[in-house]
């Protein structure tokens, strides 16, 4: 059996050929706001705190999984009471009986799986887990079935079948480019130019480069024109140009890594001005055009399962919100006892009853809006409520909390009580009109979802350090783009928690792909780029014109490359300062094709 056999099996209701519909998503309000305009508490933004580390390492043995299902069995899916019939809003002084603990059971340890969680790991050695060789060897096939495909049609370019050490240089190359950033890809083969750059071209050509990045293909070119001749049926694939790759670099992230409890779910824009009719526009997300993924994420980053959404079929009589959780949070591939944080797009009691079935905690923003919330008006928050008011209904298994903080903030959970004594400083004014920081008590739930729903967050920040991303007019080599940057980035993360468990310093996350990009291309890190022989342009000349006959023996001086010692040579060529002497010959050394003896 495969090592990611298990894991294509159970991806049932996470397969990522499951292709969402796009239904008109309302943009964000908690309790009548815009979501760019929410409580700074809870704004999920650039500047949210690092995430703390949880390193849990209980393995669960199925007792867990018999608790949350005894808990959950306590409360039928559907209330018996009406959302209007709850009576009125509670106080914080009011009695609350809290929800039973989850039991934690995860179907493995979370955190690096087995073999990596052992020895020291390179860079490479962790990479090659997402792009492996099934990966790689399905990029050459079709990338040389596209590049046949061009010369059959007429095309000129040159061109050998590539293969995957070849591959390999082209990947690191593409991450060497996003550490040593140039606006345009030809501009690293630029020659006889202050900024030219020399390791590029010792490593492949320039057009051998560009008919690479040309030919590129995820998908077998004949399948595609099969699907295109489908177009406008329902047998239509929007996906099947990246389809094969979705599927593997999916498979591979569930299958190195288990995440720990508290898991978000969440979307990320990938920026894209290809025309796409699944293309979509969010006001409040920093990249507003683009390939909207749907995001599953640890709390420490790692991007444990996603889907790019097409917009092909329509969702379910649950809605999209429903269908997208449920098909991300799966409890063949988790377990049990997760919580899980989302925003007001997806909460709903009809989807956190679903999960509590299941066994999973929900916690998250809620519309006042959606079906099954509260709609009672006795007792609730108004504009003039103090600063740290809380208000509360239980209805059976869910919890519904609003608390007054620069605005109103609504929360829905069936994992937390209502309060615990948490209290979060604020500016107050005084009468003297000078301001003072006074605590405000702020209800559990709303701490915890502070607290965990950051992850898709802290992974983008991530994914956009040193990204490999480019413009370009095919759609499809944005999302490989995307994939490439989600290897790199778990890669990154599971070596840092490697590294914490062995004590060790762990590398930055530029460090990191300057080692994999060096580890892909065959150089040492640390190797200086041979020095070129020695041509006829290459001779020595006086640094000065010495046109001042008292200062010629020491006007002009510069400082030898090589020995960093004062000299009147340098090279007519190359404008350095070298030494040219009987017993320390510089010149000669710096154009020797070997590295320089020092």
């Amino acid at each position: 059996m495969s090592f990611f056999s298990h894991f294509r099996g159970n991806s049932g209701e996470g397969s990522s050929s499951q292709v969402l519909h796009s239904g008109s998503r309302l943009q964000g309000h908690v309790s009548g706001g815009s979501r760019s305009e929410e409580n700074p508490d809870l704004r999920r933004s650039a500047r949210v705190p690092k995430p703390q580390r949880r390193l849990i390492e209980e393995q669960g043995d199925g007792d867990g999984e018999e608790e949350n299902e005894a808990r959950c069995e306590a409360s039928s899916p559907a209330s018996s009471q009406s959302p209007h019939s709850l009576g009125a809003w509670r106080s914080v002084e009011d009695p609350d009986v809290a929800p039973p603990q989850l039991r934690f059971a995860p179907r493995r340890t979370p955190g690096v799986q087995p073999p990596l969680n052992t020895g020291s790991p390179t860079p490479l050695s962790i990479f090659s887990n997402f792009f492996d060789s099934e990966v790689l060897r399905l990029l050459c096939h079709n990338t040389n079935l596209n590049a046949a495909r061009h010369l059959a049609r007429g095309r000129k370019f040159k061109w050998t079948d590539i293969n995957t050490e070849e591959l390999k240089k082209f990947i690191g190359l593409l991450l060497y480019m996003g550490v040593v950033n140039f606006p345009k890809l030809t501009d690293l083969w630029r020659k006889h130019n202050i900024f030219e750059v020399t390791f590029p071209s010792t490593v492949m050509s320039r057009d051998r480069f560009k008919n690479i990045l040309s030919c590129f293909h995820i998908s077998d070119p004949a399948e595609d024109a099969r699907n295109e001749l489908a177009r406008g049926t329902e047998d239509f694939d929007p996906l099947h140009r990246v389809q094969p790759l979705l599927n593997m670099v999916r498979t591979r992230c569930m299958a190195v890594y288990h995440p720990r409890q508290h898991i978000a779910v969440d979307e990320r824009m990938v920026a894209t001005k290809a025309r796409l009719s699944f293309k979509q526009y969010m006001k409040d997300k920093p990249t507003k055009w683009g390939l909207k993924f749907f995001v599953l994420a640890d709390n420490n980053g790692y991007t444990v399962d996603f889907q790019l959404y097409s917009g092909k079929s329509k969702p379910s009589e649950k809605g999209l919100s429903f269908d997208v959780v449920a098909s991300l949070v799966s409890r063949a591939y988790l377990g049990a006892g997760y919580i899980v944080y989302c925003d007001n797009f997806y909460t709903s009691p009809l989807l956190f009853r679903h999960l509590g079935q299941l066994g999973f905690g929900a916690c998250g923003t809620y519309r006042q809006g959606r079906v099954g919330v509260p709609k009672t008006e006795e007792n609730a928050l108004t504009k003039h409520s103090p600063r740290g008011t809380i208000r509360w209904l239980r209805d059976r298994d869910l919890l519904y909390v609003k608390w007054m903080d620069t605005r109103e903030v609504s929360m829905c959970t069936n994992v937390h009580g209502v309060f615990s004594g948490e209290t979060v400083m604020r500016w107050r004014k005084k009468e003297d009109a000078t301001y003072e920081k006074v605590p405000i008590p702020r209800p559990t739930a709303v701490g915890e979802y502070n607290r965990y729903m950051g992850g898709v967050d802290t992974s983008d920040q991530m994914l956009g350090t040193n990204s490999v991303h480019r413009k370009t007019r095919r759609w499809y080599m944005t999302v490989f783009q995307h994939l490439l940057d989600i290897a790199v980035t778990n890669s990154y993360i599971m070596a840092k928690e490697l590294s914490t468990i062995r004590h060790e310093r762990p590398l930055s996350r530029q460090d990191f792909q300057e080692e994999l990009a060096s580890n892909l291309l065959g150089v040492p890190l640390k190797s200086r780029p041979p020095k070129p022989k020695v041509s006829a342009q290459h001779f020595p000349v006086p640094t000065s014109t010495g046109l001042s006959k008292d200062k010629k023996a020491s006007m002009g001086r510069r400082q030898c490359v090589l020995c960093k010692r004062s000299t009147p040579w340098q090279c007519e060529e190359c404008r350095v300062g070298l030494c040219l002497q009987l017993d320390r010959n510089c010149f000669r050394m710096y154009h020797k094709s070997d590295e320089p003896e020092q």
